[in-house]
């Protein structure tokens, strides 16, 4: 009877030990899993510090004014990878981004390009009900700034009765493109040719007075001056 109880008492001692061992490897697997898991997240961090990612930096000059297209952008535009913890979120990192673009100051070479260093023409024309594309030649506006109208520019457009009263008729007035004597289109970073011919955008509204005013010799042409530019 005595042995009975001692063997019953041994086969206690064993189960307990063997419960406890087991309680022991599970909280070890568990240590080890939650290790384990901390440790592939430090991984993933630093990963992702060091993960690269695209941005357009300026190849050359880009004069103030310079109209981005699908045809120049390889020009002016330069793909360049940054660690993505450097990249601000206003730079351009897609191409979708450049089409359409037109500098609003002069951009030396190697600058990072964000998006406040440019307009978008869509938004230059967003407040017009119809734009259209109106051309004038330079000997039929007074002077014309000086001849140094570049694609870019605003200006500034106003009329001179009879009485010589001038009044404005349209303000900031974007100049789509310019052109010289032989038809050639003058780029924004040339300050020296003259320009002859210039197309601007307008209102479809607005055309029919713009050439009628044009032809009667009353319009006279303001440049705006951009400050800091």
């Amino acid at each position: 009877m005595k042995r009975r109880a001692e063997n019953a008492e041994k086969r206690i001692r064993k189960a307990s030990l063997d419960r406890w061992k087991a309680g022991g490897m599970l909280a070890a697997l568990v240590a080890a899993v939650a290790v384990f898991t901390v440790m592939l997240q430090l991984e993933k961090n630093v990963l992702t510090s060091y993960e690269k990612g695209t941005v357009y930096t300026a190849a050359v000059e880009i004069p103030r004014g310079q109209v981005i297209t699908q045809e120049n952008c390889g020009v002016y535009f330069k793909v360049q990878e940054l660690d993505r913890s450097c990249i601000p979120e206003s730079a351009l990192c897609s191409g979708e981004q450049i089409t359409g673009l037109a500098a609003s100051f002069d951009i030396e070479p190697g600058v990072l390009l964000a998006t406040g260093m440019f307009e978008n023409l869509e938004d230059v024309l967003s407040g017009m009900k119809e734009p259209v594309v109106a051309g004038f030649k330079a000997e039929d506006l007074y002077q014309v700034a000086g001849g140094t109208l570049r694609a870019g520019d605003r200006i500034h457009i106003y009329s001179v009765s009879e009485e010589k009263e001038a009044r404005l008729v349209w303000d900031h007035v974007y100049v789509q493109e310019v052109f010289d004597q032989t038809g050639s289109r003058i780029e924004s970073g040339d300050s020296v040719t003259a320009a002859q011919r210039i197309n601007v955008y307008l209102d479809k509204s607005d055309v029919e007075e713009f050439y009628t005013e044009l032809a009667s010799g009353t319009l006279r042409v303001v440049k705006e001056c951009r400050r800091g530019f």
